[in-house]
């Protein structure tokens, strides 16, 4: 999906929630487990209860990779499932070179036919290059909200700017602005200002508002550009609300609350 469709999608929506679908069949309410694929069953209704309010869904891929044969089997019928108008963001954070990264490429574009791959940028142009496909997106760790960012993400370079400044400056170079988007973590949304100064017309994908402690005005103040050009994602907060045999009516009601607080920012800053 291209930038402009997206775009689309979130003025037709007045939202641009993206539903992290985190599906750990150790956590999806228990009377689900009867069914033939549980995780399938609970992505499944989460899907029907948030199409409408949601431009983008993002299985993250470990949870998956968890359950062997039978997860992978899960992921493939979710995203049959997904409506073909919703971006799809398989979060799994590769970062190889060379033909290993052309085969995690054809998996994730050609197999189970993704929109968008999370990549690891620490091996340089060769862990990002291979992903880039036409109407395909790479999405390039930039900024994380794990306290472990401060090991490396932050160090000063010689040239003065911070590594995290250094990766994004340079991987944006190395596609289009319809290939590559960034991660930003939304608990670092003090530093979204000055990512905007480097990837002004870039889409940025942020985890972590809700469970993890992210403010989606103050992301909102410092990361609209004028096509929004932000994915905010949420997870625990919206598919592990209800663990009744409601649940799903549960989490509609928290994406609604979420693209209703979206939908007044849209307007304020005048995007929509």
């Amino acid at each position: 999906m291209t930038r402009l469709e997206i775009y689309n999608q979130i003025v037709q929506k007045k939202s641009f929630l993206c539903v992290g679908l985190d599906t750990d069949i150790n956590k999806i309410p228990s009377f689900l487990l009867k069914e033939k694929d549980p995780v399938f069953e609970f992505n499944r209704r989460i899907i029907d209860a948030t199409k409408d309010l949601c431009v983008a869904y993002k299985p993250n891929i470990a949870f998956y990779e968890a359950e062997g044969t039978k997860g992978w089997e899960s992921l493939q019928k979710t995203l049959d499932y997904i409506p073909n108008d919703i971006f799809t963001i398989a979060d799994a954070k590769r970062g190889d070179i060379g033909n290993t990264s052309n085969l995690y490429s054809r998996a994730f574009f050609e197999k189970l036919h993704f929109d968008s791959v999370t990549v690891a940028p620490y091996m340089g142009s060769d862990s990002v290059t291979p992903f880039l496909h036409n109407n395909k997106t790479v999405i390039v760790l930039g900024l994380t909200s794990n306290s472990g960012a401060q090991d490396f993400q932050y160090l000063k370079l010689a040239s003065g700017k911070r590594l995290f400044e250094e990766v994004i400056e340079k991987t944006k170079s190395w596609g289009t602005l319809d290939q590559i988007m960034f991660v930003v973590g939304a608990t670092q949304s003090s530093e979204l200002k000055k990512i905007r100064e480097i990837v002004p017309d870039h889409f940025l994908l942020v985890p972590g508002v809700g469970a993890q402690g992210g403010d989606l005005i103050s992301v909102a103040k410092n990361g609209f550009n004028k096509q929004c050009g932000l994915l905010v994602n949420s997870s625990r907060g919206i598919i592990y609300a209800d663990s009744s045999s409601d649940f799903d009516v549960v989490a509609k009601r928290k994406a609604k609350e979420i693209q209703l607080e979206m939908e007044k920012l849209l307007n304020k800053y005048s995007i929509l």
